[in-house]
């Protein structure tokens, strides 16, 4: 999707078997990743992760082609609500008034080419984290917008 390769980590637990690791390592190569290791980090520390590491190495080593998502010129909203729909599963965006405001002001400040970068649950690709798998028919609520100047993008707040 962004151009460049992807390396999967795949934690290895011991109550996984080798056929459902060896599944989802398949099933990402198969899917587009350059490469899929088994990580034992958690039990082994560094020495754990050491294959993910030249995976990775590898990886960046690889011809790529990076591209955001969306094009820098358009407007903040319409950044957000790409992004939300097209990595989320997001119907909509709904910018409450703060984030509005924020909008506004960053845009007439010069901020708004920056790229965002979306601030919300981990536990969720919708904004309630209760709503687990692949949720569809929401609209991601959007309460403010907030920016990195100095790191160069902006970051809205997901939720209520």
């Amino acid at each position: 999707m962004f151009g460049v390769p992807v390396v999967v980590a795949v934690n290895v637990f011991k109550t996984d078997t080798d056929a459902e690791l060896d599944l989802v390592s398949r099933l990402s190569r198969e899917h587009g990743a350059f490469d899929a290791v088994k990580c034992t980090h958690w039990a082994e520390g560094g020495q754990g992760a050491l294959a993910l590491a030249q995976a990775v190495q590898r990886a960046s080593q690889a011809p790529s082609s990076f591209q955001l998502l969306y094009d820098l010129k358009l407007s903040i909203e319409d950044k957000i609500r790409i992004i939300a729909q097209r990595i989320y599963g997001a119907d909509d965006i709904e910018l409450l008034p703060e984030a509005q405001n924020k909008a506004e002001i960053y845009t007439k400040q010069g901020f708004g080419n920056l790229p965002i970068c979306m601030a919300k649950t981990h536990l969720s690709l919708s904004h309630n984290p209760e709503q687990k798998g692949v949720p569809t028919g929401f609209v991601l609520p959007i309460r403010d917008i907030r920016a990195s100047v100095g790191a160069g993008f902006l970051y809205p707040l997901v939720g209520t």
